[in-house]
């Protein structure tokens, strides 16, 4: 039985600049080949137990050459395997995926291929440069980088033509070659004085924009240290930077923010920094660990009409309630003759979602505001049902239960996620980290018992932002200093305290 295989190209970096169909074979693959350019943080939509094979093809030094490429995407197939070969930018640009697709099809391996938004294109873009213009450049020429030594004797570049398009001529993979290009083309006749634009990691974060002259541009990139990979973008059109450059002007850009949640909640913050332009270093504290086969919660459910409240204090709470009830064959109207509280608006947004707005939702979203809130509406005969974790504080629990009856269930519990100690420390010593994020108390203990306390002291190092009074605390208890706090205690209230940050 053979399986197949999908060479999808994943685009020039930006993690949103992938096709849903590119998405959609990585979510099926039970092999991923993939190399350098693409963005690693595609590898966690693959589903569990996907094997991931890197094959390098940083410029001029391969992990595996590509002969060894298409073998071993071939051999993964005969297996019986969805194979997705994940390549930087679009497999057909360069990419080396007509080699590919030929061996499959010589060896009767069924194959697609999904394009992807190439960095010649895209590339520009976020550098502020229209790859076409009106005004400036009716056609546009990609040409690979990668000369041949031979190319005197032997040229697969005809230098004249390029010279005298009066198009857009980008080159990938040519930083290397730049003293060639730009000598060839004023040879061949193109101005000297014609504008270049060196685009290094173009569309992420750490993306680097160097303008010059076609004259000037090699010592120029000389003198700014340029390095693969590097776009090189010649042509009249690059003039149009400084007015069309959106992306270098993002408020976040440049700015690299570790966040430290669990890996199912870090999604919401890491996608609003990666809009704002700054890149986002995930560092999991935390795994959500349900209570399974949990007849505790199925019991108070068959019950809830013996309830007037039921709170729900975060959206794990949310998620793991409202899927009992529809394990259990039930839905949300079994909560019509009780008041559903939420503390934070994330939590009140997951519950409506399920089709219920939350009855009480406190200005600050801790537990002591919330029983700020109940403390003068509860009677002695309400009963109030808490499904929470199990590490949670007491807090609401002990209070509510001096006015009422309160029942908690344990539903989940944060465990330690210490699968990254190696890289976080690695992060921590590199120093390329400005700030780092905190939204709750397990956050910070965790991330503390993960680098050990010997080590607190480097994050002083970082701007430390804290999502709340309660996580402030905890984080100064061990000698963390807190550089801001959110005014409101959500993810939108930490990202306006980077944002506003002079």
């Amino acid at each position: 039985m053979k399986g197949k295989v999908y060479l999808v190209g994943a685009g020039p970096g930006d993690y949103k600049l992938l096709t849903l169909k590119g998405l959609e074979c990585i979510k099926k693959a039970d092999v991923i080949v993939y190399d350098r350019l693409a963005n690693k943080n595609y590898l966690k939509e693959a589903k569990e137990n996907c094997e991931f094979i890197y094959v390098g093809k940083a410029s001029s030094n391969h992990t595996l050459p590509q002969d060894d490429i298409n073998r071993v995407i071939a051999d993964k197939a005969k297996e019986g395997k969805i194979v997705t070969r994940l390549k930087g930018g679009d497999p057909y640009v360069f990419g080396r995926g007509g080699e590919e697709g030929e061996l499959l099809k010589e060896e009767g391996i069924e194959f697609e291929v999904v394009p992807g938004i190439t960095s010649a294109i895209g590339g520009l873009c976020y550098a502020g440069i229209p790859i076409t213009h009106r005004d400036y450049a009716s056609s546009f020429h990609v040409i690979t980088g990668h000369l041949r030594d031979d190319d005197k004797e032997n040229p697969e570049i005809n230098w004249n033509a390029l010279a005298n398009t009066n198009g857009t001529l980008v080159f990938l993979m040519g930083v290397a070659n730049l003293q060639k290009i730009s000598s060839n083309l004023i040879k061949e006749g193109q101005s000297k004085d014609t504008p270049v634009a060196l685009i290094s990691w173009a569309t992420r974060s750490n993306q680097r924009v160097i303008t010059s002259t076609l004259e000037n541009v090699y010592e120029t990139a000389i003198k700014e240290g340029v390095k693969p990979p590097t776009l090189i973008a010649v042509g009249d059109v690059v003039g149009l930077r400084d007015k069309l450059n959106f992306f270098e002007t993002k408020p976040l850009f440049g700015k690299n923010v570790i966040v430290t949640r669990s890996r199912t909640q870090s999604s919401s913050l890491v996608s609003k920094i990666s809009d704002l332009g700054g890149n986002p270093i995930e560092v999991p504290t935390i795994k959500i660990e349900k209570i399974e086969n949990n007849i505790a919660l199925e019991n108070e459910i068959k019950n809830i009409k013996d309830y007037t409240y039921l709170i729900l204090t975060s959206k794990n709470a949310v998620d793991i309630f409202f899927d009992k009830l529809d394990e259990m064959d039930l839905d949300s109207r079994v909560l019509a003759n009780l008041k559903v509280c939420a503390i934070g608006s994330a939590t009140a947004k997951e519950i409506k979602n399920r089709g219920i707005k939350a009855d009480v939702v406190p200005e600050k979203f801790v537990a002591e505001y919330l029983f700020e809130e109940l403390k003068d509406v509860l009677k002695d005969s309400d009963k109030v049902l808490i499904p929470r974790a199990k590490n949670a504080r007491d807090f609401l629990v002990d209070k509510i239960s001096e006015i009422c009856e309160v029942k908690e269930v344990h539903i989940y519990e944060t465990v330690l996620d210490d699968s990254k100690k190696d890289e976080v420390l690695d992060i921590l010593n590199s120093g390329e980290a400005d700030y780092i994020t905190f939204a709750s108390s397990s956050t910070v203990t965790n991330f503390v018992d993960i680098i050990g306390k010997e080590n607190i002291d480097k994050l002083n190092e970082l701007k430390v932002i804290s999502i709340g009074p309660i996580t402030t605390q905890t984080a100064k208890d061990l000698n963390i200093s807190i550089y801001k706090e959110a005014d409101i205690a959500t993810i939108d209230g930490m990202i306006d305290c980077i944002m506003n940050d002079k």
